[in-house]
């Protein structure tokens, strides 16, 4: 089975449309439908239905598809396993990170890794940690920087770790912020400004309330805590946020409970990562010691 052939079929399935996979492959789209073709007659079965608009996977290519990946990934890792000096650090480098993450922890990592690195081209995107895991289904990138779920897929390996700590802030002008002493029952009243429902945050957050038999009233959700914590400052409704994001625009509110969100570094089981890949865990494992230090002795 040739791997261009195995890469094209996956490529048109990853993106749902044969011009798109060209584009992605560099490619026209007589020559990525000829690849196509090609696998289909050396396998003897129509792999795609092309008798729809959109991409559809005929029941032999929904069951090479899984086989298709894992090709390619031994490929991939044959030609990590054969580099011919792998003490050196070089080529390009494919990396996710969600948006919090590309705020406020990538520039540390990024500053530190390209002064050792010069060598190496970054390419980043920049998505919901949820997309992302959609994106390393499909090869997109080597690794993810994500917010860390008990959902996730077994699919994923986690190279690093760190607990993100939070805090219950309102703005300065906030009634909440004149009381003392509060409780969850004192937020109830309020509208909490926090991120989706499909989040590890207001998976959090929701659970706290619920044991405590309150309501949570949830308002214009949004995974831009950048955005909450906007909404956040002109008194709009109290949220919870990371604690490296605080500044004076809002106030810590002392509920008695803590509230930590674990971020991370996310492969692929199967996957060997590149001397590159490596490099840059290994950045940030001593950035995240250092800053995780940091945060510890600020957190409320």
């Amino acid at each position: 089975m040739d791997s261009n052939s195995l890469r094209a079929f996956l490529t048109i399935v990853d993106q749902g449309s044969f011009s798109e996979a060209a584009e992605v492959l560099h490619l026209t789209q007589p020559a990525i439908s000829k690849r196509l073709a090609a696998l289909e007659t050396q396998l003897g079965t129509k792999l795609i239905d092309r008798s729809h608009r959109e991409i559809r996977l005929t029941d032999a290519g929904s069951r090479l598809l899984p086989h298709a990946r894992k090709i390619l990934d031994e490929i991939h890792n044959a030609a990590v396993a054969l580099s011919p000096d792998s003490s050196v650090v070089e080529g390009e480098l494919e990396i996710i990170a969600s948006h919090h993450i590309g705020l406020h922890h990538l520039p540390n990592w990024l500053r530190r890794f390209t002064k050792a690195y010069p060598d190496v081209t970054l390419n980043l995107q920049f998505m919901e940690s949820d997309a992302a895991f959609h994106q390393m289904l499909k090869r997109n990138a080597e690794l993810a920087f994500v917010t860390l779920s008990d959902s996730m897929q077994s699919q994923f390996v986690v190279y690093e770790q760190w607990t993100d700590p939070m805090a219950f802030v309102a703005g300065d002008d906030h009634e909440l912020t004149s009381q003392r002493n509060l409780s969850l029952a004192d937020l109830a009243p309020f509208p909490a400004l926090l991120p989706d429902t499909a989040t590890a945050t207001f998976r959090t957050v929701s659970r706290l309330f619920l044991e405590s038999n309150l309501p949570l009233k949830q308002q214009i959700p949004t995974n831009y805590l950048e955005t909450l914590k906007m909404m956040t400052s002109v008194g709009l409704g109290w949220s919870v946020l990371p604690v490296s994001m605080l500044d004076e625009s809002v106030r810590v509110l002392d509920v008695g409970y803590s509230v930590n969100r674990v971020l991370g570094a996310v492969g692929l089981k199967g996957r060997q990562l590149s001397q590159a890949a490596k490099a840059l865990l290994e950045v940030v494992r001593l950035e995240e010691t250092v800053t995780g230090k940091r945060d510890r002795r600020d957190a409320p």
